[in-house]
């Protein structure tokens, strides 16, 4: 239903007051979510020192996308308590439950101290922590759009939609400020607890600031007229003419969403850091320096969607991540380490093998033994983030690695004495090694030849791009369904896009890049996410912008 409207008033002080404690209340809850990300690789080895370096790290982005699986669930949980009993209490629950489960895990001992105990516990508190998560977002952006007058609703919730990238550069602030008094050693010794246990701190701020809110003036509206849902979930996903706009907005707006939020935030970090061998420090100084610069444009482009809708700005979002991924990230490399990208261009790496010894290089536990030359081959270069091709080579012949005009033969460590094996594996990696080093190949990106202008400007548009997909998304979630059961249908898909398609990413990114060999490939995954949001969101999605949400109902 859309009415026409005078323009919007100007906001007032208590408006001004639910932005304000509503948006600082969430970036503290996503300052606590995203520390585990920011610190994936110092938790894989304190929690998963069990496993190799390799794996660990897997696991610990496994254990980081436990916290993204459970958040549909967590939207179902408080999404529908958020629609009986309203929205202010549900995310005080919620914010207690991300604050104190972060704080756990400051004090948590590790792997070396307790065992196996150590990661379940860990995973166990992830999953507390995407539980909470999945009932927070959905309670923020309909309490502020709630409160927001007809015209401006883009421009009130894009505050909301800033939070996750300001809880993201907070942690990255803590982190390194912490990191830079205690010295790289201390910090990943035990200093890396104190940006988990700061996080009591935040907690009470935010529960201080969220018990002076008061409920939002649709959901009174509603309670006072007996209108309020007795049973959400079934209203929600029961009932097809709700079930097919969940589904739209899944599949048309926020899968698509959330991978370009990922791969601009995430993803990109990861990249710099495992892939092209910036050194942690640098990395997260130029994400931050990006998501500085490229903050503001949530409200920009939040703002604009009031003006000529929600649907373009989203769906160019989409379309452009598709089209300038794979440069963007070329561009990357040549500003982060030249040194690689003229390796790469000029002595090509390749593995030579039978196709059919090659297995799939997903190893999250490091319980799999991957014995066959092709394996082991493929092993060691992914070890040292040399991106390869893959060539078939005649049926049982035993794999080699050709780096230019250079060839090493691989070795099968099935069957052989654990002695001969370790030997074989010294002499293969020694010779892996001073091959690569021979050809160009460096270990490490060279902090004297990294172009910082460059990094920021890409990573700056990759943070662009995230502002337009994310900047209007809230407002047109709120506008497409009923007050009723606005909470707990916006939640779900915006919890099963962000938390399936999006937390998902680096996971899958990196297992797909292990698989093929290159380390762009892994981008695939983001751009046929989002081309395929963009083609149903463009035919199916009806723009919103001109619904009246009190009288949606």
């Amino acid at each position: 239903m859309a009415t026409q409207h005078s323009a919007p008033r100007p906001m007032s002080a208590q408006e001004k007051n639910v932005i304000f404690a509503s948006s600082l209340g969430t970036v503290f809850e996503w300052y606590d979510f995203y520390l585990y990300g920011s610190l994936a690789a110092i938790i894989a080895k304190q929690f998963f020192s069990g496993l190799d370096a390799g794996s660990a790290f897997i696991f610990a982005l496994l254990a980081f996308a436990a916290g993204f699986i459970v958040r549909p669930f967590g939207a179902l949980v408080f999404g529908r308590l958020g629609d009986m009993i309203g929205r202010k209490y549900t995310f005080l629950v919620t914010i207690l439950i991300m604050g104190l489960s972060t704080f756990i895990v400051g004090i948590l001992p590790t792997y070396a101290s307790i065992g196996v105990a150590a990661p379940v516990i860990l995973i166990a508190l992830r999953m507390l922590q995407g539980l909470a998560l999945g009932g927070e977002y959905g309670g923020a952006a309909t309490y502020v759009a709630e409160y927001a007058p007809h015209g401006a609703r883009g421009a009130y919730t894009s505050w909301i939609q800033t939070t996750a990238t300001l809880g993201l550069f907070l942690s990255l602030v803590v982190i390194l400020g912490t990191r830079t008094l205690m010295g790289e050693a201390e910090f990943g010794d035990w200093g890396w607890r104190i940006p988990f246990l700061v996080s009591i701190l935040l907690l009470g701020v935010s529960v201080w600031i969220r018990l002076s809110l008061s409920e939002s003036p649709a959901f009174q509206k509603m309670k006072a007229e007996g209108k309020t849902s007795r049973a959400p979930l079934s209203e929600s996903f029961g009932q097809w003419k709700n079930l097919k706009i969940v589904i739209l907005a899944l599949i048309g707006l926020t899968a698509g969403q959330a991978v370009v939020w990922y791969t601009g935030q995430f993803y990109a970090l990861f990249f710099l850091t495992q892939q092209l061998k910036v050194d942690a420090v640098t990395a997260n100084l130029l994400i931050a320096a990006a998501l500085l610069i490229g903050t503001p444009f949530f409200v920009v482009f939040g703002t604009l969607s009031d003006r000529i809708g929600r649907k373009p700005i989203i769906m160019l979002g989409c379309v452009l991540a598709v089209l300038t991924y794979f440069p963007a990230f070329k561009a990357l490399t040549e500003a982060a380490n030249p040194d690689l990208a003229a390796a790469q261009a000029r002595n090509k790496v390749v593995v030579l093998a039978d196709p059919a010894e090659c297995s799939f290089q997903f190893n999250p536990t490091g319980t799999a033994k991957f014995t066959s030359s092709c394996d082991v081959a493929k092993q060691v270069l992914a070890a040292r983030s040399v991106s390869y091709d893959n060539e078939a080579a005649p049926a049982g012949a035993p794999a080699v690695i050709k780096v230019g005009e250079t060839t090493i033969a691989s070795y099968a460590s099935r069957g052989i004495p654990a002695d001969e094996a370790r030997a074989k594996d010294a002499a293969f990696k020694k010779a892996v090694a001073e091959t690569l080093k021979a050809e160009g190949y460096p270990a490490h990106a060279d902090p004297a030849k990294i172009n910082m202008v460059m990094l920021v400007v890409v990573l700056t548009y990759l943070v662009i791009l995230v502002t337009m997909v994310y900047g209007p998304i809230a407002a047109m979630l709120v506008e497409m369904f009923p007050t009723r059961i606005r909470y707990t249908s916006m939640s779900l898909p915006y919890h099963i896009g962000n938390g399936w398609f999006g937390g998902l990413l680096p996971t899958m990114a990196f297992a797909i890049v292990a698989q093929t060999g290159n380390m762009y490939n892994g981008l695939w995954y983001p751009i046929i996410i989002a081309g395929v949001t963009a083609v149903i969101g463009t035919l199916f999605i009806r723009e919103t912008k001109d619904v009246d949400i009190y009288g949606n109902d």
